[in-house]
């Protein structure tokens, strides 16, 4: 089952990112099978969504992401993974590329410990705001990831960008309320707790209602969410 964080209702402030994260993810979950790497995999949060014989969740100890709480099988150094080469049918990776600093060679790794014709699920953020400060180092377009991704040895089978304009547009806007606006009301958890639900809803309603009345493009979005095979 996928917690409320991560397949949240209207008034979560995430709530545009994270339905449409959770939807392709889940489009693209029945691909994956055999024996599964959950790379960066934190809480495991979208592990439900994957029918497969084994799970292994490996994460990266660093200071902006303490990993209290979180059922991790194994850590890396942030270089070579632990594993040896064509091990796992598939490899698993959501919301952590932007926080690997030496990516190029962490593909290397992901494909070596890949089998041939193996799957790679991706995602990475294309608009959000800094975290997970100071281990946050990039922002991957669609035509970056895509050339980073053939350059390791892998061949794309589907590209999906998650979020129009109009609702990355409101999201950031919502961020910023939940970051700089809503916690001057600390004083007041109250007030500030139905301030919070309030205006989440309103404007995530609201980035719904005008995505359907303009224009629906991506050339601004939220996420980008890949299917590769590695081919070498």
């Amino acid at each position: 089952m996928i917690s409320k964080d991560f397949n949240p209702n209207i008034s979560h402030p995430a709530y545009l990112t994270r339905k449409n994260l959770h939807k392709a993810i889940q489009s693209e979950a029945i691909n994956l099978e055999g024996i599964l790497l959950d790379f960066g995999c934190g809480s495991k949060p979208y592990k439900s969504l994957f029918n497969v014989q084994k799970y292994i969740g490996l994460d990266f100890e660093n200071p902006g992401h303490p990993h209290l709480n979180e059922n991790i099988d194994n850590f890396y150094n942030g270089e070579h993974i632990p594993f040896g080469d064509n091990y796992f049918d598939c490899i698993f990776t959501s919301e952590v590329f932007e926080h690997v600093f030496n990516l190029p060679i962490i593909l290397g790794e992901l494909n070596r410990v890949l089998k041939k014709n193996g799957l790679i699920l991706i995602t990475c953020p294309f608009a959000i705001c800094e975290h997970e400060i100071p281990n946050d180092f990039a922002r991957y377009s669609h035509y970056g990831l895509v050339h980073l991704l053939q350059s390791n040895g892998f061949e794309i089978i589907n590209f999906q960008k998650t979020g129009n304009s109009i609702e990355t547009i409101f999201q950031l806007w919502i961020t910023y309320l939940n970051l700089h606006i809503y916690n001057k009301f600390h004083k007041i958890p109250i007030l500030r707790s139905l301030i919070k639900i309030g205006g989440n809803s309103f404007f995530n309603f609201l980035a719904i209602l005008f995505s359907s009345l303009l224009p629906n493009t991506d050339d601004l979005y939220l996420n980008n969410v890949v299917l590769a095979r590695k081919n070498i």
